[in-house]
C-alpha cells in the first residue's frame, strides 16, 4: 500500500473515532458533521471525500457495531440432539443480551436515527434481514436432519425469533428490562427449543 492510500485509511478511521465520541456525547439529532470533522482535526473537503454527512458515518459505526453482533449468530451450528441444540442456543441468546448492554449507549444513539433518518432506518432493516436469513439456515439444518418439525416455514420462524430478541435489545437500550438478562435468555431459549425442535424419545 503507498503513502497516499495508507493516509487515506488512517484519515477514514479517524473521522469515524470522532465521530463515535460525538454521537456518545451529542447523540445523533444533535451532533453535527462540524464537530466531527474538528474533533477529527481534518478539513471539510477531506472529510466529505470519505463520507457524505453525518448518517453515512453512523451506517458505518452500525455496520462495525452489528457485525459483533453477528458474529454471535455465525456460530458454527450443527448439533445432533435437541438437548444440545437448545445449550447452543441458550448460549446464542445470553451473550446477544449481553453483547446489547455493553454496547447500550451507543445502540441508543442507534435507535434515535433510526426514528429521524431514512437511511439509517433503511440500514438497520438491511441488517435485520441478514441475521433473519441466517437464523432459517439454521432452522433449515434442524430440519433436515429430523431434530426440528418441518411444518413450519424456516424464515417465518427465523422472523419471530429475530423480533423477540430485537425487542429484548431495545429494552435493554431504554433501559425497561423486566428481568435479568440470564432468566430472559433461559424463557426465550425455553420457547423457542420447545415449540420448534422435537423431543427425544425415551431409551
Amino acid at each position: 500500500m503507498d503513502g497516499r492510500h495508507l493516509r487515506a485509511l488512517i484519515t477514514r478511521q479517524k473521522l469515524l473515532e470522532a465521530a463515535r465520541v460525538v454521537f456518545l456525547e451529542e447523540g445523533f439529532q444533535k451532533a453535527t458533521i462540524s464537530q466531527v470533522i474538528k474533533r477529527a482535526n481534518t478539513g471539510y473537503g477531506t472529510a466529505y471525500v470519505h463520507f457524505s454527512g453525518k448518517d453515512d458515518l453512523l451506517i458505518v459505526l452500525m455496520d462495525d457495531v452489528m457485525a459483533a453482533f453477528y458474529e454471535i449468530a455465525e456460530r458454527p451450528f450443527f448439533p445432533t440432539t435437541r438437548e444440545e441444540a437448545h445449550s447452543m442456543i441458550y448460549h446464542q441468546t445470553i451473550t446477544f443480551l449481553q453483547m446489547a448492554e455493553s454496547e447500550r449507549k451507543m445502540l441508543q444513539v442507534f435507535a434515535e436515527a433510526i426514528g429521524v433518518s431514512p437511511a439509517v432506518d433503511g440500514k438497520w432493516r438491511e441488517i435485520r434481514e441478514k441475521f433473519i436469513r441466517r437464523i432459517s439456515r439454521d432452522i433449515a439444518y434442524a430440519q433436515q436432519h429430523g431434530l426440528a418439525r418441518s411444518d413450519v416455514n424456516p424464515e417465518l420462524v427465523a422472523r419471530g425469533w429475530f423480533f423477540s430478541h430485537e425487542m429484548y435489545l431495545w429494552e435493554i437500550v431504554r433501559g425497561e428490562t423486566l428481568a435479568p438478562l440470564d432468566e430472559i435468555a433461559q424463557t426465550l431459549t425455553a420457547i423457542y427449543t420447545g415449540g420448534l425442535y422435537k423431543k427425544t424419545p425415551p431409551t
